[in-house]
């Protein structure tokens, strides 16, 4: 099969989130498995910091947005390690600035602009370059135009028609909603600006598009593909989602082990795999402690947390269990990251109360963060919602138990650790279902009392430690929807 996975971000060249992890190692994944795959995505400012080699492809793009024709141009690179080519499209008057979709905590007014001018171009390279495409695998909303167009203006269209769309939703939040005028730069009929198809109570609304015309909707963990059908969880479009049901896939994404790996990882103090993680974890624990300026106390619990310090993470969560236990608890705690100024305020006030027990680093360090997993024995993730996580994965490969509300993704791949679990060897963590800093609080006092039995410690530490949570195993889904895709009767919602 031949596929062009459209995407706004993939490592290394652009990122502002798990979008950017996805995009740069699936592809990889799905050419090792035989076939042939592309990637398309702005060249933003970003990308040409990234340290790839780019080089033009002599084409150039004549683009209409609206009543105008706006010129761009194609440039080649590769994902690093791998063959895989990358297409970027270059329109420096949309592309080269400061953010990638906003300043100074701002989105930026002509974004719709920019994504309809990138959506295009999508299309449009694949006719310039000649590019053999079975798949066009469109990624959020910046996307969301791509299955649109195909199946209104290139219905028929030698090179096109048999092509099919998959639209993946990363984030349901995350929706590219517009003022109902931003219809016109599409240059799609007013009479697709209706509550079936592109308009979301009177604005433009690019997700609700691509769910809509895409021919099968994929998501990045399949309790979240059942959670964004509900009120809850999906953001006012649960109505589609539930009518799509039938065209919706859950595929939990994968671990580049490359880079997330503790038997390898330079980062480290000391290397371990699940063979021998008893002399390795207590190297990295005690130069993790003293990193961070914290007792080097072999046998008190240290607890980790990396991400953004959101209410979406469970930080609501955090901060009263930590206001509530660090006078008492006989734990440490390892927390980084960057968020709200309401908790850039508040942890680094308790840990100046409390030195001994709690470190915080308001920053973005991915070598503290490789540190952090390694070195801790629980991992913290209490999210209000997580479409998928990636840092419970990389717990799991560390030897770090995880601890996290059983949503999303963590409900997906974190197996509680009940007396039935434990007995059937599937325990890999801990869960709990109640948002509430009273279910945190009980499930972390299980999770502790199970520390302090070595036997069974070693024994939810070591399953975690041998589970496939690869990209291959993710990219093999992927391989089997495609050949779905590809083999479904034609599909029509025009």
């Amino acid at each position: 099969m031949n596929i062009l996975l459209a995407t706004s971000e993939a490592v290394p060249f652009a990122k502002t989130g798990g979008l950017a992890d996805v995009c740069g190692a699936l592809p990889i994944e799905i050419a090792r498995l035989g076939h042939e795959v592309a990637v398309v995505m702005p060249a933003f400012r970003q990308t040409f910091q990234a340290g790839q080699s780019i080089e033009p492809t002599g084409v150039e793009l004549s683009i209409p947005i609206g009543r105008k024709t706006v010129a761009g141009t194609v440039l080649r690179s590769h994902l690093p390690g791998s063959d895989v080519p990358v297409y970027l499209i270059d329109q420096p008057g949309y592309f080269d600035r400061p953010g990638l979709y906003q300043q100074d905590g701002k989105d930026y007014i002509d974004n719709c602009e920019r994504f309809v001018f990138f959506s295009r171009a999508v299309l449009e390279i694949i006719e310039q370059l000649q590019l053999p495409v079975d798949i066009v695998h469109a990624n959020d909303w910046q996307t969301g135009l791509v299955p649109a167009y195909l199946k209104l203006e290139y219905a028929g269209v030698p090179r096109y028609e048999h092509i099919r769309s998959i639209l993946t939703i990363h984030n349901m939040a995350y929706q590219g909603n517009f003022w109902h005028w931003d219809m016109l730069l599409t240059g799609l009929d007013w009479k697709y600006f209706n509550w079936q198809q592109m308009e979301f109570f009177g604005n433009l609304n690019l997700l609700k598009t691509g769910l809509v015309f895409a021919d099968y909707l994929t998501t990045v963990s399949p309790r979240y593909a059942q959670e964004i059908q509900t009120p809850e969880h999906g953001c006012g479009l649960e109505g589609v989602l539930s009518q799509r049901r039938h065209a919706l896939t859950g595929i939990i994404n994968g671990v580049d082990y490359r880079q997330w790996n503790p038997a390898t990882d330079q980062h480290l103090a000391a290397q371990y795999d699940a063979g021998n993680f008893r002399q390795g974890k207590p190297v990295c624990k005690q130069a993790l402690q003293a990193e961070l300026g914290l007792p080097q106390e072999a046998d008190t619990p240290l607890i980790g947390f990396v991400g953004r310090l959101v209410d979406q993470k469970g930080l609501d969560l955090i901060t009263q269990l930590l206001k509530d236990t660090l006078a008492t608890n006989h734990v440490q705690w390892a927390i980084l990251g960057t968020g709200e100024a309401k908790y850039h305020e508040l942890l680094p006030t308790l840990a100046a109360r409390f030195p001994h027990r709690l470190a915080t680093r308001l920053e973005f360090s991915d070598a503290l963060a490789h540190r952090i997993e390694a070195g801790a024995d629980i991992f913290m993730m209490p999210s209000r919602f997580e479409p998928c996580g990636l840092n419970q994965l990389y717990s799991l490969r560390y030897g770090t138990v995880p601890l996290v509300r059983a949503t999303g993704g963590l409900a997906d791949s974190i197996t509680n650790a009940t007396a039935e679990n434990l007995a059937a060897g599937t325990a890999n963590g801990f869960s709990f279902q109640t948002y509430s800093t009273a279910a945190l609080g009980e499930t972390l006092d299980r999770a502790l009392a199970a520390y302090r039995e070595p036997a069974t410690w070693q024994k939810i530490v070591k399953t975690g430690m041998t589970q496939d949570w690869s990209w291959a195993r993710s990219a093999r889904q992927y391989i089997d929807l495609y050949e779905e895709a590809l083999h479904a009767p034609e599909l029509s919602r025009t």
